[in-house]
């Protein structure tokens, strides 16, 4: 197993190209179940989540290859199973996206149920509720979900009580290919789901409401397969943009997209870095000094809790005290005991963390540590960034789910960081 060791202290400078984004990809694969036909994916970016969902769609009968760097090819005309394995399953949570594709077209699927996850309960049942509404009979048994229907889905009306990003997209899948129109009530907005409207309609799907919590699709009677680009990753420019306040210096973010982030963009101009907005890139700058902002996060477009992770390492930097609220997800502050053995000065209350800053005094200091999730990962890599001496972090896998190239890519702008084996 390999393990990423980084010398803070080193200001960055340079270019950083950004990649396709994981949640985007993750869908837009799956959608492809839905017809016959060889489908064009761009900017797929070459993360772990992404071959796990090929090697998931590989057990259902399709084929693909890779066509240039970041286009894959995906044929799904032989579609021959409908079963999602737990030994696939267990390792990506967003093997669930399968579900929808699977019975619009198949009439059946059957999904291993994914349990808990490191950051908290993440529970199927916007999706299995939401199936039921469109006419699917679902049976749990032995961890699994078993969702079948006689003939064809039916539409109906779908409200969520709170907005599911994987649930929006799972029935957003299943209604395209369902009899009559479906409604979807306060739907996840985020760019990601978006994107997969994009290659539903470019299928030939009828769906009103992009990028409002009401979408409205009239079912058709067949598809066709789509050439389609993912959308720049919001979640990995944040983390560099994160980065680049953290360890100070010059960069420049291309091939993103700055009206992603409203929330992260104005929360770092607050601390004090400099930010220069353009079309499909942004140049960041750090301050003379970071001032500490409160963060909450909440569903799109507010604070991603994504990188609040990232962002509680940026404000142990500050001189002053920062409160970090933890809306979207339980048990995602299991960080704090990493980033507190480099130093850090945190305190953990219920579902807020209170940061105290502490540039004034021996500030964070390199140590060993241990990735416990994708984006906990990455707020240790900002966190060693900015530490005085060595920091060596494990499990690094957590970060090969979610970041392409990352080592590479902070090599390039002049931080000292390189992969190692962990013996």
């Amino acid at each position: 197993m390999d393990k990423i060791v980084i010398e803070g202290g080193h200001p960055l400078a340079g270019e950083i190209r950004i990649s396709g984004a994981k949640n985007a990809a993750l869908p837009l694969i799956a959608a492809t179940l839905l017809t016959p036909g060889v489908h064009t994916l761009h900017n797929v970016p070459d993360l772990r989540d992404t071959r796990t969902m090929l090697l998931l769609l590989e057990t259902f009968g399709v084929v693909w290859e890779k066509s240039g760097k970041n286009t894959l090819k995906i044929n799904s005309t032989n579609l021959s199973g409908h079963e999602a394995s737990y030994d696939l399953v267990k390792t990506m949570r967003a093997s669930v996206l399968v579900l929808g594709p699977l019975v619009a077209r198949m009439g059946r699927a059957k999904v291993s149920l994914p349990g808990g996850c490191a950051i908290g309960a993440r529970p199927i049942n916007f999706h299995t509720l939401g199936l039921q509404k469109l006419g699917a009979e679902i049976n749990l048994e032995k961890g699994y979900v078993d969702v079948f229907i006689d003939d064809r889905l039916q539409g109906d009306t779908i409200y969520f009580d709170i907005p599911s990003v994987t649930g929006t997209e799972n029935l957003l899948m299943a209604a395209v290919l369902a009899k009559g129109t479906t409604t979807i009530k306060n739907a996840a907005r985020e760019p990601e789901v978006g994107n997969l409207i994009d290659m539903l309609v470019a299928m030939g799907a009828r769906i009103e409401g992009r990028d409002t919590a009401r979408l409205v699709v009239h079912g058709v009677d067949r598809l066709t397969p789509a050439d389609i680009s993912i959308i720049p990753d919001r979640i990995e420019t944040g983390t560099y943009l994160i980065a680049v306040g953290a360890a100070g210096g010059e960069v420049r973010l291309t091939h993103c997209e700055p009206s992603f982030l409203p929330a992260l963009c104005e929360k770092l101009k607050a601390a004090g870095l400099h930010l220069e907005e353009e079309d499909q890139s942004i140049l960041v700058r750090s301050g003379t000094s970071l001032q500490s902002v409160d963060i909450k996060t909440m569903v799109y477009p507010g604070f991603p809790t994504d990188l609040q992770a990232q962002m509680m390492a940026l404000m142990t930097l500050t001189d002053g005290t920062s409160v970090i609220t933890e809306t979207i997800f339980e048990n995602r502050f299991m960080h704090v005991a990493e980033l507190q053995r480099m130093g850090a000065m945190i305190k953990v209350d219920g579902s807020s963390a209170i940061v105290r800053g502490n540039s004034k005094d021996e500030g964070l200091h390199g140590a060993q540590v241990m990735a416990t999730d994708l984006r906990a990962s990455a707020s240790l890599v900002v966190a060693g960034l900015a530490a005085k001496g060595k920091t060596e972090i494990s499990r690094i896998y957590h970060l090969e789910r979610g970041y392409e190239n990352l080592v590479e890519k902070l090599s390039g702008v002049g931080a000292k960081i390189c992969r190692k084996k962990d013996i």
